[in-house]
């Protein structure tokens, strides 16, 4: 089993990077200011679904697999830059009437899709699947016991720590929804700002992809 001061460390390094904003933090926060405090946990739940994923790939070697494989990687990079390209061009164009602003956010969210959305935001997400690739087999030790174990145990604590981290941005971020549904013009530059980011990740993650290719 794992030695307590490597999960320690792991633990505080892996804080550090869920701390840096990406684009599961930024989905989790427009969900959480667009339809309030239940979007954005629903979000998270969704994000770290597709966690779930990565760390069963991570355990079986699949991961390695997905880095070692250029034309997978950059395929996986492709679907994600177009997915958040979407997701961008949604949110600049798809809600810029102030006047429906007073309707009840609960009317309006759809909770089965921002799971969806979230799963699918993680799961393509390549900075993830390098997460698992690059960084859990440094403190995988294989005197501790089976290595297929070790990863599932780590990747399982990254995922707690990811609930704590991204839940704490929802509740924190849901707490401005009110006041931003209040004032339409907020509410709508927040949108086009949230857009515009995912546009943004999704053009330099496919840039990303086609400097692989050279």
């Amino acid at each position: 089993m794992l030695d307590p001061s490597t999960l320690l460390v792991f633990a505080t390094a892996a804080i550090v990077i869920l701390l840096i904003p990406g684009p599961s933090v930024l989905y989790i926060v427009s969900q959480s200011v667009e339809h309030g405090r239940k979007a954005g946990l629903l979000a998270v739940l969704g994000v770290h679904l597709g966690t779930l994923v990565h760390i069963t790939a991570a355990t079986v070697g699949l991961s390695a697999l997905l880095v070692s494989s250029a034309t997978l990687f950059d395929a996986v990079r492709l679907v994600g830059a177009g997915y958040l390209i979407v997701l961008g061009v949604r949110a600049v164009l798809g809600r810029g009437e102030a006047t429906r602003s007073r309707a009840p956010a609960a009317r309006e969210m759809r909770p089965g899709r921002i799971v969806r959305r979230g799963i699918l935001v993680n799961v393509t997400n390549p900075k993830t699947a390098l997460f698992f690739f690059a960084f859990l087999p440094q403190f995988v030790r294989p005197g501790d016991g089976p290595v297929a174990l070790q990863m599932a145990v780590l990747g399982l604590t990254f995922l707690v720590l990811g609930l704590i981290t991204d839940g704490t941005w929802a509740l924190v971020s849901g707490s401005a929804a009110g006041w931003v549904r209040a004032r339409p013009a907020i509410g709508s530059t927040q949108r086009v700002v949230t857009g515009c980011i995912f546009i943004g990740l999704g053009v330099a993650t496919a840039m990303g992809a086609g400097e692989r290719r050279q």
